[in-house]
């Protein structure tokens, strides 16, 4: 049995590695834009690419998972993701750029549904507390990439957004090889017809409701790291571009150490959904008709409580399922949630270049806060057998 403080060590890197490529994007999008004169479709298709991996490849990790067992694919996953990043600096060409995009999305997407039977396995008796500390390293990887590109990371690279991805990549691949080394290896078992089972059960209705709520969060967080930068350019507040995506990131830190205590709990009650949801549009809606630094205010506060929906939904399939479900139920609210946010950043890019109105990007993610809240009212568990 793995000593707990490495176990959360090991969960706690692995959520960093899960998010350090993939939001390396947003803040060199202006960069990529002017040298490979990028339409707002094809930002949108960029923003849109790892939701489309993260949907289609859930199911193909569950697959992995249930044939490797969750370390090995997760070691995979974490390969895959390094690989990737360095390959969309070659070039550059947009071609190279979405190909690479696409390895890395997958290595995400066979990452995904690792954890939550990784926290299973490891942390039986905190799984909600387990769940918020690899969320709380989820963030932190998105938090690196955002705060840092700008002021410090590409002037120390001379400005160049090829250098950028690969710089990423390496803490990925550092964090495989510390998960390799330390990371305990599963007795070997005979496999039964249950653990052997890959494919989500869609039948489940609990699936869909959880791959809806974690789908309009991810729309949401996706589609604004995507658009703002060119948003705020094209309003003429540049400057603000390092703030906001810094205090999007930033401001979800406050959700995950508050839940390190409560997740257990707030996890069962539908006002924790419903609050948040609530939160998150009258923050959209700042975003929107305030401007100035009501944009940066609106971001950090969309951040922390748009967090706090991430953490609670993550915690859910460890604490729904039998331990040999654990990985179909996460490959299915995974398929589910990035399914529905695939289309989201796509639509704004969209409607932007259609309307031309700068607004418009902002439309598709009103929706999203409302289902959000609309989803609320269902998610309700009274005891840890509820979906079982």
């Amino acid at each position: 049995m793995i000593g707990p403080l490495r176990a959360l060590l090991l969960l706690w890197l692995a959520g960093i590695a899960l998010r350090l490529t993939i939001l390396a994007v947003p803040p060199v999008i202006p960069l990529i834009h002017n040298d490979l004169h990028l339409s707002e479709t094809q930002v949108g298709i960029l923003s849109g690419l790892p939701m489309v991996l993260f949907a289609g490849a859930a199911i193909a990790g569950s697959l992995m998972i249930a044939r490797l067992g969750a370390l090995t694919a997760l070691l995979i996953g974490l390969v895959l993701c390094a690989a990737g990043s360095m390959l969309r600096g070659i070039g550059p060409h947009v071609t190279m750029l979405y190909f690479g995009t696409v390895v890395t999305a997958f290595g995400v997407a066979v990452m995904q549904p690792s954890l939550p039977p990784l926290v299973r396995a490891w942390v039986p008796q905190r799984i909600g507390f387990a769940t918020a500390v690899y969320t709380n390293g989820l963030l932190i990887g998105e938090i690196l990439p955002a705060a840092l590109t700008i002021p410090l990371v590409l002037p120390m690279l001379r400005q160049s957004w090829q250098w950028d991805f690969v710089l990423w990549a390496v803490p990925v691949a550092i964090i495989a090889a510390i998960l390799f080394a330390l990371a305990p290896r599963a007795p070997a078992v005979v496999p039964t017809a249950a653990s052997r089972r890959w494919m989500p059960d869609f039948r489940n209705p609990l699936i869909w409701r959880i791959g809806l709520l974690l789908g309009s969060v991810n729309a949401t967080y996706f589609s604004m790291n995507g658009f703002l930068p060119d948003y705020l350019t094209h309003t003429g507040r540049p400057d603000l571009i390092n703030s906001a995506l810094t205090a999007l990131n930033l401001g979800q830190l406050p959700a995950s150490f508050l839940l390190l205590a409560s997740a257990d709990r707030m996890v069962r009650t539908m006002w924790s959904y419903l609050v948040c949801g609530l939160i998150c549009l009258v923050s959209v809606l700042a975003i929107v008709f305030l401007g100035g630094i009501w944009v940066v205010i609106g971001c950090a506060v969309w951040g922390c409580f748009g967090a706090a929906v991430l953490v609670l939904v993550l915690a859910l399939p460890p604490l729904i399922s039998p331990p040999e479900d654990v990985h179909r139920v996460s490959a299915g609210m995974f398929t589910i949630s990035y399914s529905c946010a695939v289309i989201v950043p796509i639509a704004s890019g969209v409607l932007w270049d259609l309307t031309g109105w700068t607004l418009s990007p902002f439309i598709p993610i009103g929706i999203c806060a409302l289902v959000l809240i609309g989803l609320a009212p269902t998610i309700v568990l009274r005891e840890k057998s509820a979906a079982t």
